[in-house]
């Protein structure tokens, strides 16, 4: 892992930018791994992401379906939208087969700790969202973290 890089995100705009940013480096294979607390804004960012990528529509929270999918075209690349919060164990991730949702595509996943985590992955960004002042009405830092597939491609 790189040595953290730390963006300031001080409303929606600048979320929705950073989320263009990390879009346009994005290729199959990545991860982007989003960490904070409850209300940090991982899931804004994911869906600044999938915007980004061509996605003109709702993106709903995984946190009940776990996994949503969303198809190249008319994304620009496949993506596999995942949110870990309800498993109990790592090992659940083999029973949802979550290797097969990601052949071909990149994975934005959020609480990724709650699947055994995937900073050892070489195509892994890991971005620690913090809210800034009471709900984040200051905006939010991000603090991102590249794997060794991403040095030279970190928005």
């Amino acid at each position: 892992m790189s040595q953290p890089e730390r963006y300031e995100l001080p409303d929606l705009a600048a979320m929705g930018s950073f989320g263009k940013a990390i879009a346009t480096k994005l290729i199959p294979g990545d991860v982007i791994a989003l960490e904070g607390g409850l209300g940090a804004g991982k899931t804004t960012l994911a869906r600044g992401i999938i915007a980004a990528l061509g996605h003109d529509g709702e993106v709903p929270s995984p946190t009940f379906t776990i996994i949503e999918t969303y198809d190249a075209p008319p994304l620009r690349l496949p993506i596999v939208h995942a949110d870990f919060y309800r498993l109990n164990n790592p090992t659940e991730i083999d029973e949802i087969g979550l290797d097969d949702y990601r052949e071909g595509a990149a994975m934005i996943a959020e609480w990724p700790d709650h699947a055994g985590g995937f900073a050892d992955e070489r195509a892994c960004l890991s971005i620690l969202l913090e809210a800034r002042g009471k709900e984040g009405e200051d905006g939010r830092i991000a603090i991102a973290r590249a794997g060794p597939d991403w040095l030279g491609r970190l928005p």
